[in-house]
Protein backbone atom coordinates (compact mmCIF):
# COMPACT_ATOMS: atom_id res chain seq x y z
CA UNK A 1 0.00 0.00 0.00
CA UNK A 2 1.47 3.34 -0.97
CA UNK A 3 1.71 5.72 1.91
CA UNK A 4 0.92 9.39 1.74
CA UNK A 5 1.28 10.97 5.10
CA UNK A 6 0.71 14.53 6.26
CA UNK A 7 1.26 15.72 9.81
CA UNK A 8 1.07 18.77 12.01
CA UNK A 9 1.32 19.33 15.79
CA UNK A 10 -1.43 18.18 18.15
CA UNK A 11 -4.18 20.64 18.77
CA UNK A 12 -3.91 22.11 15.27
CA UNK A 13 -7.19 21.39 13.51
CA UNK A 14 -8.91 22.90 10.51
CA UNK A 15 -10.83 26.04 11.42
CA UNK A 16 -14.44 25.26 12.27
CA UNK A 17 -15.92 26.83 9.14
CA UNK A 18 -13.61 24.83 6.90
CA UNK A 19 -14.23 21.67 8.91
CA UNK A 20 -18.03 22.01 8.72
CA UNK A 21 -18.03 22.77 4.99
CA UNK A 22 -14.93 20.93 3.79
CA UNK A 23 -14.99 20.66 0.01
CA UNK A 24 -14.31 17.29 -1.57
CA UNK A 25 -11.07 18.60 -3.09
CA UNK A 26 -9.90 21.83 -1.43
CA UNK A 27 -7.70 24.03 -3.55
CA UNK A 28 -4.79 26.19 -2.36
CA UNK A 29 -6.96 29.27 -2.77
CA UNK A 30 -9.29 28.14 0.01
CA UNK A 31 -7.07 29.74 2.65
CA UNK A 32 -6.05 26.44 4.26
CA UNK A 33 -2.49 25.18 4.55
CA UNK A 34 -1.67 21.91 2.78
CA UNK A 35 -1.78 20.06 6.13
CA UNK A 36 -5.17 21.56 7.00
CA UNK A 37 -6.49 20.66 3.55
CA UNK A 38 -5.45 17.05 4.16
CA UNK A 39 -7.18 16.94 7.56
CA UNK A 40 -10.23 18.67 6.09
CA UNK A 41 -10.57 15.78 3.62
CA UNK A 42 -11.19 13.35 6.48
CA UNK A 43 -14.82 12.56 7.19
CA UNK A 44 -16.30 14.36 10.20
CA UNK A 45 -16.23 11.22 12.41
CA UNK A 46 -12.53 10.72 11.58
CA UNK A 47 -11.73 14.37 12.33
CA UNK A 48 -13.60 13.99 15.64
CA UNK A 49 -11.51 10.88 16.39
CA UNK A 50 -8.29 12.76 15.67
CA UNK A 51 -9.41 15.54 18.02
CA UNK A 52 -10.13 12.98 20.80
CA UNK A 53 -6.78 11.25 20.18
CA UNK A 54 -4.92 14.59 20.37
CA UNK A 55 -6.61 15.39 23.68
CA UNK A 56 -6.03 11.95 25.27
CA UNK A 57 -2.40 11.72 24.09
CA UNK A 58 -1.41 15.38 24.55
CA UNK A 59 1.30 14.61 27.12
CA UNK A 60 3.16 12.62 24.42
CA UNK A 61 3.17 15.47 21.89
CA UNK A 62 1.52 13.61 19.00
CA UNK A 63 1.84 14.98 15.47
CA UNK A 64 -1.52 14.74 13.74
CA UNK A 65 -1.88 13.68 10.15
CA UNK A 66 -3.50 11.30 7.74
CA UNK A 67 -2.52 8.09 6.02
CA UNK A 68 -4.67 8.13 2.91
CA UNK A 69 -8.15 8.46 4.48
CA UNK A 70 -7.23 7.26 7.99
CA UNK A 71 -6.44 9.48 11.00
CA UNK A 72 -2.79 9.19 12.04
CA UNK A 73 -0.57 10.28 14.91
CA UNK A 74 3.21 10.13 15.13
CA UNK A 75 4.71 9.81 18.59
CA UNK A 76 8.23 9.45 20.03
CA UNK A 77 9.45 5.85 19.84
CA UNK A 78 10.25 5.65 23.55
CA UNK A 79 6.61 6.37 24.44
CA UNK A 80 4.97 3.90 22.03
CA UNK A 81 4.00 1.34 24.70
CA UNK A 82 2.46 3.99 26.97
CA UNK A 83 0.64 5.59 24.02
CA UNK A 84 -0.78 2.27 22.85
CA UNK A 85 -1.77 1.24 26.37
CA UNK A 86 -3.65 4.53 26.74
CA UNK A 87 -5.26 4.15 23.29
CA UNK A 88 -6.44 0.67 24.30
CA UNK A 89 -7.63 1.46 27.83
CA UNK A 90 -9.07 4.98 27.51
CA UNK A 91 -12.86 4.70 27.02
CA UNK A 92 -12.87 7.69 24.66
CA UNK A 93 -10.63 5.76 22.25
CA UNK A 94 -11.14 2.05 23.04
CA UNK A 95 -8.63 0.63 20.53
CA UNK A 96 -8.76 -2.95 21.79
CA UNK A 97 -7.36 -4.52 18.62
CA UNK A 98 -3.95 -4.34 16.94
CA UNK A 99 -4.91 -4.94 13.30
CA UNK A 100 -1.45 -4.84 11.82
CA UNK A 101 2.06 -3.68 12.52
CA UNK A 102 4.85 -3.12 10.02
CA UNK A 103 8.29 -1.63 9.63
CA UNK A 104 9.27 0.71 6.78
CA UNK A 105 12.89 1.33 5.77
CA UNK A 106 13.46 4.94 4.64
CA UNK A 107 17.26 4.42 4.46
CA UNK A 108 17.94 7.28 6.92
CA UNK A 109 15.55 5.91 9.56
CA UNK A 110 13.00 3.17 10.19
CA UNK A 111 9.35 3.81 10.87
CA UNK A 112 7.14 1.46 12.86
CA UNK A 113 3.51 1.68 11.75
CA UNK A 114 0.69 0.36 13.93
CA UNK A 115 -2.94 0.04 12.79
CA UNK A 116 -5.28 0.08 15.80
CA UNK A 117 -9.00 -0.68 15.66
CA UNK A 118 -11.93 -0.02 17.95
CA UNK A 119 -14.52 -2.76 17.52
CA UNK A 120 -17.22 -0.89 19.46
CA UNK A 121 -16.69 2.42 17.64
CA UNK A 122 -15.77 0.83 14.29
CA UNK A 123 -12.84 3.22 13.87
CA UNK A 124 -9.21 2.74 12.86
CA UNK A 125 -6.19 4.81 13.89
CA UNK A 126 -2.65 4.71 12.52
CA UNK A 127 0.17 5.28 15.03
CA UNK A 128 3.73 5.81 13.81
CA UNK A 129 7.12 6.07 15.49
CA UNK A 130 10.50 6.77 13.91
CA UNK A 131 13.65 4.84 14.88
CA UNK A 132 17.33 5.48 14.40
CA UNK A 133 18.82 3.50 11.51
CA UNK A 134 22.07 2.87 13.41
CA UNK A 135 20.47 1.46 16.59
CA UNK A 136 16.81 0.71 15.90
CA UNK A 137 15.11 0.06 19.22
CA UNK A 138 11.56 0.52 20.49
CA UNK A 139 9.57 -0.82 23.46
CA UNK A 140 7.67 -4.05 22.81
CA UNK A 141 3.87 -3.97 22.67
CA UNK A 142 3.48 -7.58 23.80
CA UNK A 143 2.34 -6.35 27.23
CA UNK A 144 -0.44 -4.36 25.51
CA UNK A 145 -1.46 -6.86 22.80
CA UNK A 146 -0.19 -10.45 22.86
CA UNK A 147 -0.72 -10.53 19.10
CA UNK A 148 2.21 -8.11 18.71
CA UNK A 149 4.62 -10.96 19.49
CA UNK A 150 4.82 -12.42 15.98
CA UNK A 151 4.73 -9.02 14.25
CA UNK A 152 7.70 -7.93 16.36
CA UNK A 153 9.60 -11.16 15.71
CA UNK A 154 9.07 -10.64 11.98
CA UNK A 155 10.35 -7.02 12.14
CA UNK A 156 13.32 -8.23 14.20
CA UNK A 157 14.13 -10.94 11.62
CA UNK A 158 13.76 -8.75 8.54
CA UNK A 159 14.91 -5.32 9.75
CA UNK A 160 16.92 -5.91 12.94
CA UNK A 161 14.57 -3.89 15.16
CA UNK A 162 15.23 -4.49 18.87
CA UNK A 163 11.96 -4.66 20.80
CA UNK A 164 12.79 -3.90 24.42
CA UNK A 165 10.87 -6.19 26.77
CA UNK A 166 9.88 -8.75 24.13
CA UNK A 167 9.75 -12.24 25.71
CA UNK A 168 11.34 -14.16 22.80
CA UNK A 169 12.98 -12.58 19.75
CA UNK A 170 14.10 -15.92 18.33
CA UNK A 171 13.86 -16.14 14.52
CA UNK A 172 10.38 -16.55 13.11
CA UNK A 173 10.99 -16.40 9.35
CA UNK A 174 14.74 -16.97 9.13
CA UNK A 175 17.02 -19.62 10.57
CA UNK A 176 19.25 -19.14 13.61
CA UNK A 177 22.53 -17.58 12.50
CA UNK A 178 21.18 -15.94 9.31
CA UNK A 179 23.45 -13.00 8.46
CA UNK A 180 21.91 -9.64 7.68
CA UNK A 181 18.39 -8.29 7.51
CA UNK A 182 16.64 -9.03 4.18
CA UNK A 183 13.88 -6.43 4.72
CA UNK A 184 16.40 -3.58 4.63
CA UNK A 185 16.93 -1.74 1.38
CA UNK A 186 20.70 -2.15 1.80
CA UNK A 187 20.46 -5.96 1.82
CA UNK A 188 22.14 -7.39 -1.31
CA UNK A 189 19.79 -9.35 -3.55
CA UNK A 190 21.40 -11.16 -6.39
CA UNK A 191 19.90 -11.76 -9.81
CA UNK A 192 18.05 -15.03 -9.89
CA UNK A 193 19.12 -17.28 -12.72
CA UNK A 194 17.22 -20.37 -13.66
CA UNK A 195 19.34 -23.41 -14.59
Amino acid sequence: MAESSNEHPAGATPDSAAADHAPADPSPGDGLSEEDQTLAQLSQPRRDLLTRVAEVLKEYGPKLGTLNDLPQVTVPAESIAAVCRLAKDDPQLDFKMLLCMSCVDYKEYFQMVYFLHSLDREQTLVVKAELSYEEPSIPSLTSVWQGAEWYEREAHDLFGIDFKGHPDLSPLLLYEGFEGYPGRKEFPFYEYQEF
